[in-house]
C-alpha cells in the first residue's frame, strides 16, 4: 500500500520541525516532504506527488498564496488538500485564500490538537485518511504519543501545549503566596511599547521592553495562563498613527521572574522570531526604528 505524503511549506525551520513531529507521532506511516518557500515546493511538486500540502502564507521568494494559486492551475493539483498556516487572520486575508482555492485554514499559534484534527478532516475529505490508519503499528491506533513544541524537540518526553501529560519545571518554580496574605499586585512595568502575545492557549497583554531583528524582551503578568519554553506564539505590535499591526511568529526562548522573589506578578520572556519573509524584516526594522526614536523601546536585545 502506497504512503500517503504531506508536504510542509515554511521558511522558518522551527515550525517545519513541530508540524512534522506532531505528525510523524499522531501517524506513525505517514511520508514527510518539506520546502523552505513556495519557489522550493514548487521545484518538488514537480517531481513528486503529495496527498496533503500544509504551508504558511509569508514567505521570501514565493508566497503561500502564490503557490496555491499556482497549484490550482496544475491538472495534478486542483483537488489536492491545500491547508495555509498562518498568523493572518484577517476577514479579507482569508476570503483571499478562500478565492484562491484554499482547503482550510489553521492559525498561527496553533496547538497540537488543532494541527491534527485538521490535517484529519482534510485527509478524510481525500478517502486517505482510512489508508493511512492502515499504515501505522498497530501500538499507536489505540491514541498518540502525546506532543507539542516541546516534545518536538525532546521526542515526546514531555508536554507543553494543551496535553494532560505533566507539565515540565518551569523557571518560576514556587507557587504564589495564598490570596489572604500576598500584597497588592504590583503596578505594571512601565516606560516601552505594548504589544500583544497569542498563545495557544490564549492572549496576553505585553510590554515590549527591548527589540532586534532577532528577539524582542517582553514583560507580562503572570496568572492562570504562564508561558512555557519553546512554545509557538504569535507576537502582534501596533505602531505608528495608522495603526499599522506586526504580526511576527516565533517562540519563546525563556520565562523567568521579572522581579526578584519567587512569587512575582510579572514574568519576562525573550521571544525569538522565526520569519525570515524580506517584508517581515523590513517592517521589523522601520517598527524598531520607530519605536526607538520615540523612546517605547531600546534596541539590541
Amino acid at each position: 500500500m502506497s504512503k500517503v505524503s504531506v508536504l510542509v511549506v515554511d521558511d522558518a525551520s522551527f515550525i517545519r520541525d513541530l508540524v512534522k513531529k506532531g505528525l510523524r507521532d499522531h501517524f506513525p506511516g505517514i511520508q514527510l516532504e518539506e520546502a523552505v518557500n513556495g519557489r522550493k515546493a514548487q521545484q518538488l511538486l514537480g517531481r513528486v506527488t503529495v496527498d496533503l500540502i500544509l504551508c504558511d502564507w509569508e514567505m521570501p521568494e514565493m508566497s503561500g498564496l502564490e503557490l496555491l494559486t499556482w497549484c490550482r492551475e496544475q491538472d495534478t493539483l486542483k483537488t489536492t488538500p491545500f491547508i495555509m498556516v498562518t498568523s493572518r487572520g484577517d476577514k479579507e486575508n482569508v476570503v483571499q485564500a478562500i478565492q484562491a482555492g484554499v482547503s482550510d485554514y489553521i492559525g498561527k499559534p496553533f496547538s497540537n490538537d488543532q494541527l491534527i484534527n485538521k490535517v484529519k478532516k482534510a485527509l478524510s475529505r481525500a478517502g486517505k485518511l482510512e489508508a493511512l490508519s492502515a499504515s501505522a503499528p498497530a501500538r499507536t491506533l489505540s491514541g498518540g504519543i502525546p506532543n507539542d513544541s516541546l516534545a518536538a524537540l525532546t521526542g515526546g518526553k514531555a508536554a507543553v501545549i494543551n496535553t494532560s501529560a505533566a507539565q515540565p519545571p518551569r523557571p518560576v518554580a514556587a507557587p504564589a503566596a495564598p490570596a489572604a496574605s500576598k500584597p497588592a499586585p504590583a503596578a505594571a512595568p512601565t516606560g516601552r511599547g505594548q504589544g500583544q502575545l497569542r498563545l495557544p492557549g490564549g492572549m496576553l497583554g505585553c510590554v515590549i521592553k527591548a527589540i532586534s531583528l532577532k528577539e524582542a524582551a517582553i514583560v507580562v503578568r503572570r496568572g492562570e495562563l504562564i508561558p512555557q519554553v519553546l512554545e509557538s506564539a504569535v507576537l502582534d505590535l501596533e505602531q505608528g498613527e495608522g495603526g499599522e499591526v506586526a504580526r511576527l511568529n516565533g517562540y519563546l526562548h525563556s520565562v523567568a521572574a521579572f522581579e526578584p522573589k519567587p512569587d512575582s506578578d510579572w514574568l519576562q520572556l525573550i521571544f525569538r522570531f522565526v520569519d525570515r519573509d524580506p517584508q517581515k524584516m523590513d517592517y521589523l526594522s522601520r517598527l524598531i526604528a520607530r519605536g526607538t526614536a520615540q523612546k517605547h523601546f531600546v534596541p539590541g536585545a
